[in-house]
């Protein structure tokens, strides 16, 4: 194994006594006049800033130094320089060593900008990590190195000791720079083995969840309690990635295994029923939802499976590995959606609820019907104003489904006392526009009793006929051809007002 050179912060500056002038004395020849020429040509197509300072931040500027960098390896090969050892990049990451793929010089910029940058503090995945000490002092040494070099190819002249000079000096910054190649590139393969570390855990799950369910197979293997713990640990693996990586989403980390196997257990209890002919109407989304959450922690097996043999192609700052945020993303999605409308019964009450006012609301209004089956855009304009007028008319049924979709108009339900109430513990807004809808509705009940019995099927079908087909409709028409002339257009006033209203919300 290859082991550290042995470099000290002496060795940059070793070419500074007399005797080393002697041994460089011949770079003042003519002979070597077009090779200090051509470098200093390059340094003057550098871009500098106002103080005078190389600039490596702009593209154009990068593109100079880049070249400037090529040059200066050139140079020190063309004079003959002795170059500081680089066998250590032998023990470089597969990645680093295509990068360093021998031990010629190689400038790199992006070592020269992280010495002149010298700092200390590498953020990695939300965590902070710092350079050792070594690297630190590496770091200054090869900074003062290159400003001795750019202050010598600022004022060139080619004069005879100008070039014993910089010969020195290139010298003196190859061994700087090796030595602060070797520190930092080493600190950074340190730091990113920690973030992979990460995932590697979550492959070692998967692999383990795998070699029991080959030897005992897919349905023994869920009686066994090593696989019931190893399932427990992957998804806390995958959990934590989660937080780590998945920046378009919201990173939780608390979507435990619970979740997949409430919804094993509900799928099982679906297709049981089915078998039997009992059917809802809520079944099938709630079935999906099942799915959902089994295939995207598949699909997150997948993934491990297939990162396996490429594990140091892996990005260490997880949130750039699109393969692993996409997959995060589903599984997030799927299990959050999965913990909210279906293991939280209170609010899966509602959703029944509202799956029943769909189905009540296609017979009262068949074009609704066609909506539904195309997908039209306008179905998704439809839905949340039934959503509301079944949650105006049932306020206990809907409580918890309006606090999650409008936590902000909401008291703290343990602080108001009663989880199923008449009366919602909202703000005055709502409190008002409540109000609003409940005087209407009893505005419609009241004139349609003269005329029906069942006035409050009634009112609920003018209600649901505005919100599918609008105020204008041939059919709403006619159904206020029942009232009396008298409050005709007062009601049919009070419910434009409404459903105007509703729209805001």
């Amino acid at each position: 194994m290859c082991m550290c050179p042995s470099f000290s912060a002496s060795s940059a500056m070793m070419w500074k006594t007399s005797a080393d002038y002697d041994a460089f004395a011949k770079f003042g020849s003519a002979r070597y006049l077009s090779t200090f020429s051509l470098l200093a040509s390059n340094y003057q197509q550098l871009h500098l800033h106002e103080d005078g300072s190389v600039d490596t931040e702009s593209e154009l500027g990068q593109s100079a130094v880049k070249v400037f960098l090529v040059s200066l390896a050139e140079t020190a090969e063309a004079l003959g320089l002795r170059s500081a050892s680089r066998a250590y990049r032998a023990n470089f990451s597969s990645n680093y060593r295509a990068a360093f793929p021998d031990e010629s010089r190689s400038y790199h910029i992006d070592v020269l900008v992280a010495s002149l940058e010298q700092d200390s503090e590498i953020w990695v995945n939300g965590d902070k990590f710092e350079l050792r000490a070594e690297t630190v002092t590496w770091a200054q040494t090869l900074a003062w190195q290159w400003a001795e070099l750019c202050i010598s190819l600022s004022s060139w002249n080619n004069s005879d000791s100008q070039r014993v000079a910089l010969a020195m000096k290139l010298v003196s910054l190859d061994t700087a720079w090796a030595a602060f190649e070797y520190s930092y590139i080493s600190d950074l393969i340190n730091i990113e083995t920690r973030p992979r570390q990460l995932v590697l855990t979550a492959i070692n799950e998967e692999q383990k969840l795998t070699n029991l369910e080959t030897m005992y197979g897919h349905q023994a293997v869920s009686l066994i309690p090593e696989y019931i713990g190893t399932q427990r640990s992957l998804v806390q693996s995958i959990s934590h990635l989660n937080s780590v990586a998945n920046h378009l989403g919201k990173g939780r980390d608390d979507l435990s295994v619970e979740i997949m196997w409430d919804a094993m257990k509900t799928t099982q209890i679906y297709d049981a029923s089915e078998k039997k002919g009992c059917r809802s109407g809520l079944g099938p989304a709630m079935r999906n939802l099942c799915i959902d959450v089994t295939d995207s922690f598949l699909a997150m097996r997948r993934y491990l499976r297939e990162v396996s043999t490429r594990l140091h192609h892996v990005d260490p700052q997880l949130c750039n590995n699109a393969g692993l945020v996409d997959r995060l993303v589903d599984w997030e999605k799927s299990w959050e959606l999965y913990k909210i409308y279906v293991q939280d019964t209170n609010i899966l009450t509602g959703i029944c609820d509202f799956a029943e006012s769909i189905r009540l609301a296609q017979i009262a209004v068949p074009d609704l019907n066609h909506l539904c089956k195309d997908c039209d855009a306008e179905l998704f304009m439809v839905l949340p104003r039934i959503l509301w007028l079944r949650g105006l008319a049932k306020p206990a049924a809907h409580l918890h489904v309006f606090r999650h979709l409008l936590p902000h108009r909401f008291a703290d339900i343990q602080e108001s006392g009663n989880d199923a109430q008449e009366q919602w513990p909202c703000d005055s807004d709502l409190r008002a526009f409540i109000e609003q809808f409940h005087s209407v509705y009893a505005l419609l009940e009241e004139n349609h009793r003269f005329v029906q019995s069942s006035s409050s099927r009634l009112a609920w079908k003018v209600l649901i006929r505005s919100v599918v087909l609008g105020s204008e409709s041939k059919t709403q028409e006619d159904m206020y051809s029942l009232l009396s002339v008298s409050v005709r257009a007062q009601t049919k006033q009070a419910v434009d007002r409404v459903m105007n209203r509703l729209e805001g919300w």
